[in-house]
């Protein structure tokens, strides 16, 4: 077999064992359609680096070869993590299958994860994103309603554009959103919000059809992407000096909450975080402003 001809029947073998695995996170771990997307970019990249090589002969020290390269091209940390961890799902997967006798990224040690506190928006700086839609036209009223949702339930862009007019409970005053992983959970909303979703909801033509909460000009679902250059749209309306994007409302709602008082557990609840340790680097942001504040104010800091 000639050298051509090994590379296209591995290549082949490769690219079937991530369609086998794919098939097995969407049907019996109910993965999101977001991280079957990135465990086949994470996969695809690895395979592309190992296009000769039989799977059975990747090992440890060939895993730890491939993570070097990978920190050589200048992956930042959090994206070698993931590719990592998407490894280590993939073996799994494929000692369960007894496709290999053991798992090779099992026993890799996570890179420690620089450590960036989340940028976020001052009250003052949320009042005037949030007032920047101003006009009485449907455009205006549903991105006047997307700001507020996102700053009044923290809610990710991802679950904002999943949904839809029946998950909006005006009554109750709570959203009923889909999580990572497919979870769902009930989170609450204020009456800005509200009244700012059933403007918007008013002034759209086809009432009569329930359907995705947020639609464009072509009446489809928005998606991730048109949320962010809404979100900058309105920014640079008020000259806003910050980076910002639909996640800052996300990151200044945790903060605010920390800030006047919230409890850490709520808050993770709220915001849909498995793990508290997630939810805990807001603390370092309140704390971080308390020390702000203490320098300015006192007399001997």
């Amino acid at each position: 077999m000639s050298i051509k001809e090994k590379t296209v029947k591995q290549k082949n073998r490769h690219q079937t064992l991530v369609s086998r695995f794919m098939t097995f996170l969407e049907a019996e771990k109910n993965a999101s359609s977001h991280t079957i997307t990135n465990y086949s970019v994470d996969l695809q990249s690895f395979f592309n680096f190992f296009k000769d090589t039989e799977i059975e002969k990747i090992d440890y020290l060939e895993i730890r070869r491939y993570l070097a390269f990978l920190s050589e091209k200048d992956f930042s940390k959090s994206t070698i993590s993931r590719k990592l961890a998407s490894l280590r799902s993939f073996f799994k997967f494929l000692t369960r299958e007894n496709l290999v006798k053991e798992n090779p990224a099992v026993n890799i040690a996570t890179p420690k994860k620089d450590k960036k506190l989340p940028i976020y928006l001052e009250e003052q700086e949320i009042s005037n994103l949030l007032e920047a839609p101003s006009k009485n036209t449907k455009i205006e009223k549903r991105d006047k309603s997307i700001l507020e949702l996102l700053y009044s339930s923290g809610i990710r862009v991802s679950e904002l554009v999943g949904l839809n007019i029946e998950d909006v409970d005006f009554l109750g005053e709570v959203l009923k959103v889909r999580g990572k992983g497919k979870k769902e959970r009930m989170v609450p909303v204020g009456s800005k919000a509200l009244d700012a979703m059933k403007d918007y909801i008013n002034k759209r033509d086809d009432q009569s059809e329930l359907g995705a909460l947020f639609l464009n000009k072509g009446k489809t679902r928005l998606t991730d992407r048109s949320v962010r250059r809404i979100v900058l749209k309105y920014a640079r309306r008020i000259s806003l000096a910050k980076e910002i994007s639909p996640h800052v409302l996300r990151h200044s709602f945790a903060t605010h909450m920390l800030d006047r008082g919230a409890d850490l557990r709520s808050v993770q609840e709220l915001l849909g975080h498995q793990n508290l340790s997630t939810t805990q680097i807001y603390t370092h942001v309140s704390t971080k402003r308390l020390k702000e504040s203490y320098e300015q104010a006192h007399p001997r800091a």
